[in-house]
């Protein structure tokens, strides 16, 4: 292998140092480089086939971020120690690499083109995601990849003040009311990823566009990169249709496709008629031609007309305006064990959330290179074939489930009461069972729904939206309220907007044009609120706000706090105590941090019984109260009596009765239960009890003063006197 030089790129994004290397790793790459931002740092390599794929019609991209949990000094904790399927979070960021990339590769481009993201180290305060990012455009840029690059990346937080904070420590974004990802060229945004807390939109925009200029430093960087390293691009073979096939194509359709999007607003009587002008199509032309290069003509041909029609007149294929959002609907209570469900319509999407309450220690664990090691509120989106009236494998969730499923979780999260107040671990799982556009945002409301339905007591509703754009070179542009499947794939972006009556609580936009103005962006977010409204209106309707019960078939979780010091008390020597206590009365105890115990039931008396048990484990004996517990030992001078679990105290024989007593045995034997009274506490934590003062009705300083102290064979230091001996009336020594 030829060394080749290492060379070193500095700029600066807020208060942290970006470090751009090459030239020292992974040399046969088609472009390599590390990206450091103090002691983070990842390694980006782009690679392109040889030769192109066939029988495709897409642009084979794959991104990959391979986590290595040595990065943060962790051995994975799965049975083989080592990484195995990607994380949640490695996927989640996978795609956060892709989305901003992809629309920037020639259309025409049927090479295969693979970008792995490998963080080296990982210093728990600078997130890698947006490293990896920038070293993804970074290594496009000087390979032979052919890519109309670059791509600058940004990540932007709130501090306490309201002021911005770019490239925030994990913490600090954590903390934030605004955790802002961002992507673009020089020209404009091209991705949003945003996890946020009723954020307005005049906020958001202002963080957009600040974030987009304090990306420009390190997109000017690669573009230096380019010209001083980069290799020459490789020539591809273009897999585009003849301009003259479409030529031909267009002369044969004519305005049939113009006649029938104005005649027909039916999706499925729509795609039908499609079809038949498809295969008449081919049927005259297919011998002369490829019938697949006519069929993409047609689609071609299609979308250009479908563009036309919503810039020209504003009318979109299924005859709505640019504003209106389908017909809504929203229903709960449909699942009568489910601890709560949800069900939310919109024109054919339709979604349905169940809602699941369990203990803290069901929260999920997290194996990943983030500081977070658990969490307990979860969302998870299946989206399965019938929902778009298909089929295919069944494989479990591919990585737009997985994305969809966290944009709704993020939406969700703020309004999820703090565990001191809901002590829950929750999980919402939403099904798609009919999809035509913005599931996505459908799942947000059906598990809004499910949560009020489910008594959880969230802060406001949440509604979502999903907003598109339809531009041209002349510079017009319509922005679509609640797009549909056919123009999320015929137009050119895809905005979820998801939030309260408030603010905005996620957002996720991506494009495939090369980018869009703040114009479009201050519209788009516009009449999204205004839709957002018309949703919550509806969902309101349905259900006003959370139940004040929860199902009768849900937990019932109550949360006793005790002194950390005697969480050892409650565990029992490997356990047995908080196990016994579970057997006892059917309940599930967890025991967390700073002393926080929880205990679930499935009904009050039980959590009841168990609250009483924990708490006498760590219960503190007083002076003057009352117990009632078991005789654990019995010797000449009196008892000893379990008060609490674990500490006992001792009954003189003196104190036994309100009679003269000759033999302990007369009135207490082991295992027999006493009414006593705690009438003094010695420093080191010796116990005195007595139950004559019950009988007698004494107070514990009463009982102190008539206790007599602990003379002849019988003394003890832990009780007072026994009583003479009847062949020694005086009450002295017995002398034979």
């Amino acid at each position: 292998m030829t060394q080749t030089k290492v060379r070193q790129y500095r700029t600066k994004i807020g208060d942290h140092e970006i470090i751009i290397e090459t030239g020292k790793l992974a040399q046969q790459a088609g472009g390599a480089v590390t990206v450091q931002s103090d002691d983070t740092i990842v390694l980006v390599t782009a690679t392109m086939s040889r030769e192109p794929r066939g029988g495709i019609s897409f642009f084979p991209l794959t991104v990959d971020f391979e986590e290595r949990l040595y990065a943060a000094g962790k051995i994975p904790g799965s049975f083989f120690r080592r990484e195995g399927r990607p994380t949640e979070a490695a996927i989640l960021t996978a795609r956060l690499l892709d989305r901003p990339l992809r629309p920037l590769f020639p259309k025409d481009f049927r090479n295969d083109v693979q970008v792995i993201a490998t963080p080296l180290s990982a210093d728990q305060e600078n997130a890698p995601d947006i490293l990896a990012l920038i070293g993804a455009s970074a290594a496009l840029m000087i390979s032979d990849v052919p890519f109309n690059g670059p791509v600058g990346a940004i990540r932007v937080s709130l501090d306490d003040d309201g002021e911005l904070i770019f490239n925030p420590t994990i913490q600090q974004a954590e903390e934030s009311n605004l955790d802002l990802r961002l992507a673009g060229t020089a020209q404009s945004i091209t991705m949003v990823e945003c996890a946020s807390n009723e954020v307005d939109e005049e906020t958001m925009l202002k963080a957009m566009e600040a974030g987009h200029q304090a990306m420009q430093s390190v997109i000017a960087l690669q573009e230096k990169m380019r010209e001083e390293i980069g290799k020459p691009k490789r020539e591809y073979l273009s897999f585009a249709v003849d301009p003259a096939i479409e030529d031909l194509v267009r002369d044969w359709v004519g305005d049939r496709l113009v006649r029938l999007l104005r005649e027909q607003t039916d999706r499925h009587e729509q795609g039908d008629a499609r079809r038949a002008i498809g295969e008449e199509l081919v049927a005259q032309y297919g011998e002369t031609y490829d019938p697949s290069d006519l069929t993409k003509a047609l689609q071609t041909i299609f979308k250009e007309t479908v563009r036309r029609e919503i810039l020209e007149s504003g009318r979109r294929p299924d005859g709505r305006d640019t504003r209106t959002i389908r017909p809504l609907s929203a229903e709960v209570g449909l699942t009568p064990r489910g601890h709560g469900s949800g069900l939310f319509s919109r024109g054919e999407t339709q979604v349905l959330t169940i809602a699941t309450f369990g203990t803290p220690r069901e929260e999920q664990s997290l194996d990943g290179l983030s500081p977070k090691e658990a969490k307990r509120y979860m969302h998870h989106y299946n989206f399965p074939p019938f929902s778009t009236g298909e089929t295919w494998p069944m494989r479990g969730p591919k990585r737009r489930e997985v994305g969809h499923g966290a944009l709704a979780e993020a939406a969700l999260r703020p309004m999820i009461p703090p565990e001191d107040t809901f002590p829950y671990t929750l999980r919402l799982v939403s099904e798609v069972l009919s999809s035509n556009g913005s599931t996505s945002m459908a799942s947000v409301c059906a598990s809004t729904l499910a949560l009020m339905d489910a008594g959880v007591p969230i802060k406001a509703p949440v509604g979502g939206i999903a907003m598109g754009l339809v531009t041209d070179r002349d510079g017009r542009y319509r922005v679509l309220t609640d797009i549909q499947g056919a123009e999320d794939a015929l137009g050119d972006m895809d905005f979820k907007v998801a939030g309260t009556r408030n603010g905005i609580n996620a957002l996720q936009m991506d494009i495939k044009v090369q980018g869009i103005s703040q114009d479009i962006l201050h519209e788009a977010l516009a009449q999204a609120k205004e839709a957002r409204l018309q949703i919550l209106d509806v969902m309101q309707e349905t259900i006003q706000s959370p139940r004040p019960e929860m199902s009768d078939y849900a937990p019932r979780i109550t949360v006793v706090k005790v002194d950390p010091e005697k969480i050892g008390k409650i565990i029992g020597p490997g356990g047995k105590m908080v196990r016994s206590i579970q057997e006892q009365t059917g309940v599930k105890i967890d025991i967390g941090d700073e002393g926080v115990v929880y205990i679930a039931s499935a009904d009050g008396p039980s959590a009841l019984e168990a609250q009483k048990m924990v708490e006498a484990l760590v219960e503190v004996p007083e002076i003057g109260k009352v117990y009632t517990g078991k005789v654990v030992r019995v010797t000449a001078f009196g008892a000893f009596v379990e008060i609490i679990p674990g500490t006992d105290g001792l009954v003189h024989i003196s104190q036994l009765a309100d009679f003269r007593v000759n033999r302990v045995e007369d009135v207490a034997r082991e295992g027999d239960e006493l009414t006593v009274m705690v009438i003094d506490i010695s420093p080191d934590g010796k116990i005195k009890l007595s139950r004559q003062a019950i009988l007698e009705g004494w107070t514990a300083e009463e009982a102190r003063k008539r206790d007599r102290k602990p003379t002849g064979r019988g003394g003890s230091d832990r009780g007072g006197r026994r009583p003479p001996r009847r062949d020694n009336p005086r009450g002295g020594q017995h002398r034979r």
